[in-house]
Order: structure tokens, then C-alpha cells, then sequence
């Protein structure tokens, strides 16, 4: 599944790449205004903090929200105490676009992130052309030299890179580039199981100084409480935001106190 996701991700983005070349992508990125420093955003503190996600759909659970108007979530989501904002941009799995990411930029002032399969450098001045402060770059997708690699590009631009991992050998290889930002995922993306302790297992062996999310299985809470009291400084919620009252289910969220 996960090869599969990304080699759409790949197809998609040279097709976008036949009507708008490297060059022209290359040109608007860098004249775009300044990314903004999610480091600052979701450093630790006193609260756990939301990274919340737009996201229609997922290969593991279908179609879950319609969500025609990404903008319109989005604002909710930071008038309701959201630090950062993903914004799913993957279109076959997942119906997100590019265009959902620009319409987020144009309405919220939060950092935002391209929530995709990233394997080269024209996706990440595509997310850079589009506003996206943050690049996600998935361990179990990549080799480490293409690690590395990307992680400096998107620095290079400004922006900052989110590795994501869900074992203990891919968190070793996150932290063997430096990251400053690495998430846990309860769901292995080959299998599309879930663990929810996998974040308790692992989180000991993140240096402090590095911002560690939990990402998935969140249906409440209960569930923020339980990754607050293993160490999450912030945790990435999709699913139970959109399809509940998305106002109400944050706000109960970041009422979670610290452990």
C-alpha cells in the first residue's frame, strides 16, 4: 500500500510537472512570502498542542468527510486553538489537491503542512509554491541518503521537515539527520494497523530538545490524555475532527492538562 501510495503520488506530480516546469514552480516558490517557523509554533509547554488535520478520506477508512470548503475547516480549526494545520494534498487515497492547501494559506496565519507522499524535490517547491511551511517526509518510504537529502532542500527553502516514523529502526534513522520535528505513528502505513502504545514504546528515545507528535488513533480525549502522559508535546488529529463538531471536539482536546 504504501509503495502504491507513493508511486501516485509520483505519477501525480510529473503530470503536473508537464504543464508547469520545475523552473516556474521554482520561481513562485521563491518569491512566495516567508514560511513561517513551526518550531515556534509547536514548541512544548504547559499544553499539548493540535496539529489538525483537513482530510476527506483515507485507504484505510474510506471516504469520512465531504469537507467542500477546506478554507472554511481550516479557520475553524485555528480560531479553536489549533497550532499548525495539515493539509492532506495526496488525490487519488486521500481526494485532497494543491488547491485545498492554497485556499488554507490565503485564510489562516498558522503553519501549515503538505500532508503527502514527498519523494523529490519539484513536490516540495510545489508545497513551498502553495504556502506549506512544513514538508512531510515518511521514513518507511524513503532510503536515507533521500532522507537527508530532501530534509536540507526543505530547510534550504525555509521550511521545516516533519519525519514521520513507526519503529524503533526508523526512528533512529530520523534522528541520525537531525530532525528537530519527528512523529510517531500508531499506523503502520504497510498494513494500516494500529498501535496505540507504539508511542509510549518509543518516545524515550527522543532527545528533549526534539518536538515529538503523536499521529493517529486519536478518537478523544481520553486518547490526547493518554499520549500526553507518554511525552507528546503535540499530536496530529484528522479523523475525529471531521467527522464531529470540529469547535468542540479541540477545545475538549486542548483542555487536556499537563501530565
Amino acid at each position: 500500500m504504501l509503495e502504491e501510495l507513493f508511486a501516485g503520488s509520483i505519477a501525480d506530480a510529473e503530470r503536473r510537472r508537464e504543464s508547469r516546469s520545475l523552473q516556474t514552480v521554482e520561481q513562485v516558490a521563491l518569491n512566495n512570502i516567508a514560511a513561517l517557523n513551526a518550531l515556534e509554533f509547536l514548541a512544548p509547554g504547559d499544553q499539548i498542542k493540535v496539529l489538525a488535520e483537513v482530510k476527506r478520506a483515507s485507504p484505510s477508512r474510506g471516504q469520512m468527510a465531504d469537507i467542500p470548503d477546506p478554507a472554511g475547516l481550516a479557520e475553524i480549526y485555528a480560531a479553536n486553538g489549533a497550532s499548525a494545520i495539515s493539509v492532506l494534498t495526496e488525490e487519488r487515497k486521500f481526494k485532497g489537491s494543491l488547491e485545498d492547501l492554497i485556499a488554507v494559506r490565503a485564510r489562516v496565519q498558522v503553519p501549515l503542512l503538505r500532508k503527502d507522499f514527498i519523494a523529490n524535490e519539484y513536490q516540495i517547491l510545489e508545497a513551498r509554491a502553495a504556502g506549506a511551511d512544513i514538508i512531510l517526509l515518511i521514513v518507511a518510504g524513503l532510503v536515507q541518503k533521500d532522507i537527508e537529502r530532501l530534509k536540507h532542500f526543505t530547510e534550504e527553502l525555509g521550511m521545516t521537515a516533519f519525519i514521520e516514523t513507526h519503529s524503533e529502526d526508523e526512528l533512529k534513522r530520523a534522528l541520525d539527520v537531525d530532525t528537530k520535528l519527528v512523529g510517531i505513528n500508531a499506523r503502520d502505513l504497510s498494513t494500516f494497523e494500529t498501535d496505540r502504545d507504539l508511542f509510549a514504546k518509543l518516545a524515550h528515545l527522543i532527545p528533549p530538545e526534539v518536538i515529538k507528535v503523536a499521529e493517529s488513533a486519536v478518537r478523544n480525549a481520553g486518547d490526547v490524555a493518554h499520549y500526553r502522559a507518554a511525552g507528546a508535546d503535540v499530536v496530529l488529529i484528522g479523523e475525529a475532527l471531521v467527522t464531529n463538531d470540529p469547535a468542540a471536539m479541540l477545545k475538549a482536546f486542548l483542555q487536556v492538562a499537563e501530565s
